[in-house]
């Protein structure tokens, strides 16, 4: 029977292993056959290969890394509070890549069946990252 610790365990080490890493290899042990991600972009599907390619996209505009700030892991959901630190590499809404190192608070809720993650939904404000963007390539330097 998987414990609550056991759960928290798996959360952590799939923001590690799956989107600071790039780990698709290790994909399988953390995603149910039935997964469905239900913050992904209509264009993609809501599946594991729809979340492989979202983390390569965004990978493609940003060189990234999530750190677990805050978990709060209850019978078969965790939710998570990270700060994602962003270094600006490619095109993003448009703004041309300037190396600005930015960062953004965003939430995770995760819904969790036989040991793997079965359901994902995801709050992160993109509009944050883009007026961090933009005031690093005027020369102004944002606030927490």
């Amino acid at each position: 029977m998987d414990t609550l610790k056991s759960k928290r365990e798996l959360i952590q080490q799939f923001i590690t292993d799956i989107w600071n890493e790039s780990r698709f290899d290790l994909l399988k042990n953390y995603i149910h056959a039935d997964f469905v991600d239900h913050s992904l972009p209509a264009n993609l599907p809501p599946n594991a290969e729809g979340l492989k390619s979202w983390i390569i996209g965004t990978g493609k505009s940003f060189k990234h890394r999530s750190v677990i700030e805050e978990q709060v892991t209850e019978n078969d959901k965790s939710m998570i509070k990270f700060r994602m630190y962003l270094k600006h590499i490619g095109i993003w809404r448009n703004i041309e890549p300037a190396g600005a190192e930015v960062s953004v608070i965003g939430y995770r809720y995760f819904k969790i069946k036989e040991g793997k993650i079965i359901e994902h939904w995801a709050l992160l404000d993109g509009n944050s990252i883009e007026n961090q963007l933009k005031d690093a390539a005027m020369g102004c330097k944002s606030q927490d």
